[in-house]
């Protein structure tokens, strides 16, 4: 295990994934959202079966059709779709935010699916995290946007897809199962087309933004994946945070957007409890 590198390709697959989120942002405001996302599926796709060609993977495999990839594939084309849904109808900062309860749905799915035990510490951390997406969201409030409740739902698939993930007992290169996630993405932008406007011709500028998006997406996927190969998991998890970090500048400084107290604070806690939880469970699962 190289832990040193592990976290530095974790750190560049975030922030990757936070500027793929900010051209994404841009580019919402002048195409529909089923666009957005064939585009970024289908471009997606053709890196990976590139790259899958390159490293002589299996582009069919009957493990494919194994109940847990289908399932994983699902929860991620899902995940991905209302979060992209979100980033485009509410502010980026309050977004990425709300993403980071992933974690903390996984403790959740984790005990229910996998019968894992989680004390009474991790209890306390998960509800005092779901506290901090209260804060941001603030139904009830003048500032509540109903249409947060997307990347709340992005999460929530997200969580269950890592949890499908631990379930696959297949043997199946991680470039195989990029290649048809980003597929399934492609094909769930087609199916959403009658709840969007029609589709827009780029010009040569906009398309530029497309690249740039695919380029860091397809970048922050491979090194992530690089990253869960060469680091043991509980050193550089904790490091996914830093999306966060990236999210928040990005979205002040090219966006201009001002996050109010409740997000900050709210962002805090979430990321706090979602620090404390791995923490906790790499103290538990640490050999006396």
């Amino acid at each position: 295990m190289d832990n040193l590198r592990g976290i530095l390709f974790m750190i560049l697959a975030m922030a990757g994934f936070a500027f793929e989120d900010l051209f994404i942002k841009i580019l919402s405001a002048y195409f529909p959202i089923s666009e957005v996302i064939i585009i970024l599926g289908f471009t997606g796709s053709i890196v990976f079966l590139i790259i899958a060609l390159f490293q002589k993977a299996p582009i069919f495999h009957k493990d494919l059709l194994n109940k847990h990839v289908i399932i994983r594939t699902i929860c991620e084309l899902l995940g991905a779709v209302f979060f992209v849904t979100a980033i485009a109808l509410t502010p980026l900062s309050s977004a990425s935010a709300i993403l980071q309860i992933t974690p903390l749905l996984v403790t959740i799915g984790a005990v229910i699916f996998f019968r894992e035990k989680v004390g009474w510490r991790r209890w306390t951390a998960v509800f005092v995290g779901f506290l901090g997406v209260l804060l941001i969201l603030r139904p009830g409030y003048g500032g509540f946007m109903p249409a947060s409740i997307f990347a709340l739902l992005g999460a929530l698939f997200l969580a269950a897809r890592d949890l499908s993930t631990r379930a696959m007992k297949v043997d199946l290169p991680s470039v195989t199962i990029a290649l048809y996630a980003f597929i399934a993405f492609g094909f769930s932008g087609i199916l959403i087309i009658p709840f969007n406007s029609p589709m827009i011709a780029p010009s040569l500028y906009q398309i530029m933004y497309f690249i740039g998006a695919s380029t860091f997406g397809v970048i922050a996927y491979y090194s992530l994946v690089i990253s869960s190969r060469i680091g043991e998991m509980s050193v550089i998890s904790p490091f996914r945070y830093s999306r966060i970090v990236f999210a928040m500048l990005l979205a002040i400084i090219v966006l201009g957007e001002r996050p109010d107290s409740f997000t900050l604070i709210g962002a805090s806690i979430v990321v706090a409890s979602g620090l404390y939880t791995f923490i906790r469970e790499s103290i538990l699962n640490k050999p006396q």
